[in-house]
């Protein structure tokens, strides 16, 4: 087992690229002692720590386009517009059960990262020590607009990306001085600021919640800073970094099977490709 921690981004079905790259970590049988996940990145890194090879690629590539898992409809009547009581539910015990039993019997530590909408700051939740931590996978999975809050021991989570998008600081302050990240974009890629129509629709929808708003708002900001210390430090060899080679272009909720394979495919290359430099960079 590497003696390190394996950092996830999100970006909902961009996490295509991270199933890829993951897959191929399985298949070489390369296990970081410590995981975490921000949003995708956390259901990645379930079927990651299951040892579920192909999990994630065939639960988006067989159900993208069942209304069931997503869709517009599902922010009515289940709460989002990702089902995660269909995703958890039939899909997990049924269809393409999840290995629950291998995920929790892993000796790799795994922390799913969300934020809380009272504080507006991010929480970590690990396997082991959180009883709900597939709840804990869904709250941090829970776009804001298009999902509802998911309540955890009597408080309101969303997604992670809002306080918490690249949780690598975390690593350093778990004393990990190795850490790899999967991430969704490419090299350079900064967000735009939040649009002035995007902003008015944060404030009214979450008009009890300012912390959450403010956070919300400072989004783009907040990500871009960690893009450029990220550079920096994997400039100084500090981090190691895996990432598209080229801008993807797909949305977060996409639904061209083609596309979502080509990204997968994508993710494997590119892992294969980078395997060599992070041996060595891990074994340094």
């Amino acid at each position: 087992m590497v003696q390190g921690a394996l950092i996830l981004e999100g970006g909902a079905l961009r996490g295509m690229f991270t199933a890829g790259v993951l897959d191929v970590f399985l298949e070489k049988e390369i296990e970081f002692s410590y995981v975490n996940g921000v949003s995708a990145g956390s259901l990645n890194g379930m079927n990651y720590i299951s040892k579920q090879n192909g999990r994630s690629r065939d639960v988006n590539l067989q159900f993208v386009n069942d209304k069931r898992y997503m869709s517009a409809r599902n922010i009515v009547r289940n709460g989002g517009i990702f089902n995660f009581r269909f995703l958890f539910g039939e899909i997990s015990e049924q269809l393409l059960p999840f290995d629950a039993r291998a995920f929790f019997a892993s000796e790799q530590r795994f922390e799913v990262v969300a934020t809380n909408c009272r504080t507006g700051r991010a929480e970590y939740f690990e396997k082991g020590k959180e009883a709900e931590i597939l709840r804990a996978a869904a709250a941090s999975s829970s776009m804001p607009i298009l999902s509802s809050m998911i309540v955890l021991n009597g408080r309101r989570y969303l997604d992670g990306g809002v306080s918490e998008p690249i949780a690598y600081r975390r690593a350093m302050e778990q004393g990990y001085d190795k850490i790899v990240l999967v991430l969704t974009r490419q090299k350079g890629f900064r967000k735009p600021a939040v649009s002035r129509s995007l902003a008015l629709a944060y404030r009214r929808h979450y008009r009890r919640y300012p912390q959450l708003v403010g956070r919300l708002l400072q989004m783009p900001e907040h990500y871009n800073r960690m893009q450029e210390e990220l550079e920096r430090l994997e400039a100084a060899g500090r981090v190691f970094i895996i990432r598209p080679p080229k801008p993807v272009l797909i949305s977060r909720t996409e639904k061209d099977t083609r596309r979502l394979r080509e990204l997968y495919e994508e993710g494997r290359r590119e892992a294969a490709v980078r395997l060599p430099a992070m041996e060595e960079y891990l074994h340094r």
